[in-house]
């Protein structure tokens, strides 16, 4: 049970509205039967919790993880694929995180975050009933972490395979990198003054008092 709702409830018996008081008791409970769904089905409630905390103080070093702003909730719900741009997207997630946080407040509790997801679930998995929706719902957040984004891989397409393969440099280019593909540093960028006395790049360099001793 939200607390707007149950505030809502009580005002609204309060003025003898009983159209409308049966209304608000029809949301509510509603809203509890998915909790009660949720503490007994797949997802737990605590995995949904863990995740919201993860997403709460991502690339925010002083926040609690006990609230959450416009941008993460965006975030978990790109990465936990609630945003799948056919049913669900990025100004569905805007327009239910200002329908469900406080009116001058800029971030979410987890209580409301669970209210975001039950607005979200019927329109993420048209079809399925209240319930089931809101439990795959909590199926597609439970567990996960941010995705890190900005991480450069090395890209396999086209060309760029060929292009940093190093085993197939030639000329200067490949005296900069080792047999394994290291590069050098220093060494492999500069001329380095040989004074061994062997004959530049002679393979049996540092022999000669090896055979004369024996």
């Amino acid at each position: 049970m939200t607390s707007k709702k149950y505030v809502n409830f009580v005002f609204l018996l309060l003025s003898k509205d009983s159209k409308n008081v049966i209304l608000s008791v029809t949301s509510l409970i509603k809203d509890i039967s998915v909790c009660f769904s949720m503490a007994s089905g797949s997802a737990s409630s605590a995995d949904v919790e863990s995740a919201f905390q993860k997403f709460a103080v991502h690339g925010d070093p002083h926040a609690t993880g006990r609230e959450m702003n416009g941008k993460n909730f965006a975030k978990i719900c790109k990465d936990c694929h609630i945003i799948d741009g056919k049913h669900i997207t990025s100004t569905d997630v805007d327009i239910v995180f200002s329908k469900v946080k406080a009116k001058t407040a800029r971030v979410i509790t987890f209580e409301e975050f669970n209210q975001a997801l039950i607005e979200l679930a019927p329109k993420r998995f048209k079809g399925k009933s209240q319930e089931e929706a809101v439990q795959h719902m909590y199926g597609l957040v439970a567990g996960q972490d941010p995705a890190n984004a900005g991480v450069t891989k090395i890209s396999k397409v086209g060309g760029v395979d060929r292009l940093t393969d190093t085993s197939k440099y030639t000329g200067s280019h490949k005296e900069r990198f080792d047999e394994s593909g290291k590069g050098k540093g220093l060494s492999g960028r500069e001329e380095m003054t040989d004074n061994s006395g062997y004959v530049s790049g002679y393979k049996g360099s540092g022999t000669y008092d090896d055979k004369v001793n024996n």
